[in-house]
């Protein structure tokens, strides 16, 4: 590994090195993706990583390629104590919000661990039910701690892979592109097609 990816990781986990003086082992880092796109569901993702995890290239998934991210996602897997995922549908985040779908997946993650964290760090995240582990929400998380980097390239993987086979179905949105976000040419087919049944009604009110 280059020195500099060795002092980026080294910086990416100061937050779970000073946890770990603190007393706590299993540190579960969680994240989300799919929040902002008009269709498909949101997915949270939690991860517990060893102690001394440095998979070189870990990072926010948002700066990461799609290809890499495909890597990193199965040597996040390979390597991590253990792991739980969420998604939750569109029709959930048009019933309850998306803010409230997205603290629903959180404790959906940490009741489906099989080995319980000592401590949670999340994205930015408050007033969350956690089953009674303790948390610790850190503002733009995902750039600022490695398990929350790890967990953000769960997230991000399972949900593109979910919008890749939501194309196959509904090819004419160009799910494959976009993943559901709102781009131009999104919004054109929503006009030109109509809603499918993975839209967010409560999202796309005003293309209609």
């Amino acid at each position: 590994m280059k020195e500099k990816e060795q002092e980026r990781l080294q910086n990416l986990k100061q937050i779970e090195n000073e946890l770990h003086v603190r007393g706590f082992e299993k540190i579960c880092g969680i994240d989300e993706a799919g929040r902002g796109p008009l269709a498909g569901p949101v997915v949270v993702a939690g991860v517990i990583m060893p102690k001394d995890s440095m998979i070189e290239g870990v990072n926010d998934s948002k700066k990461v390629s799609e290809k890499k991210r495909e890597l990193l996602y199965d040597r996040i897997l390979e390597e991590a104590v253990s792991y739980s995922v969420a998604i939750i549908g569109q029709d959930v985040i048009d019933d309850i919000n998306i803010l409230n779908a997205t603290k629903q997946g959180v404790t959906s993650v940490v009741k489906g661990f099989d080995v319980k964290p000592d401590l949670i760090v999340i994205d930015a995240l408050q007033h969350i039910d956690t089953d009674g582990v303790p948390y610790e929400s850190i503002i733009k998380g995902d750039a600022k701690c490695y398990s929350i980097a790890a967990a953000s390239i769960i997230a991000k993987v399972t949900r593109d892979r979910i919008m890749r086979e939501w194309d196959d179905v509904y090819p004419q949105y160009g799910f494959i592109q976009h993943k559901g976000y709102g781009t131009a040419k999104h919004i054109q087919a929503i006009k030109e097609y109509g809603l499918s049944p993975i839209h967010r009604r409560s999202f796309t009110k005003n293309f209609i």
